[in-house]
């Protein structure tokens, strides 16, 4: 068994933030639809409102990369801590290929 004493809180954060705006970008079509869908429906005639769902649309997923950084960085800073004083997660790690050593 190995255990997993620490990790780096910036590569973690980095990558985890990338998949949140990867997720963002995903999400973004259907907020665009809601936000026509919005402007379409309502009794008034406001160009503004439909402005406002793009603008808030094509923001998405820089929001959604910026907290996914945030919050796995805050995640990453509490596992540290947490397992320095109860010890990190337990893997079991089975190495193949030509550099594998019996």
């Amino acid at each position: 068994m190995h255990v997993v004493k620490s990790v780096g809180v910036l590569s973690v954060a980095k990558i985890v933030g990338m998949l949140y705006a990867c997720m963002g970008l995903l999400i973004m079509p259907v907020v665009l639809l809601v936000a026509f869908v919005g402007t379409l429906a309502g009794g008034q005639r406001n160009p503004i409102a439909g402005v406002v769902g793009i603008v808030l649309a094509l923001f998405l997923p820089v929001f959604y990369g910026v907290l996914g950084f945030v919050m796995s960085a805050i995640g990453c800073l509490l596992y540290n801590l947490f397992a320095h004083w109860m010890g990190g997660f337990e893997v079991e790690v089975e190495l193949k290929g030509p550099g594998a050593m019996v």
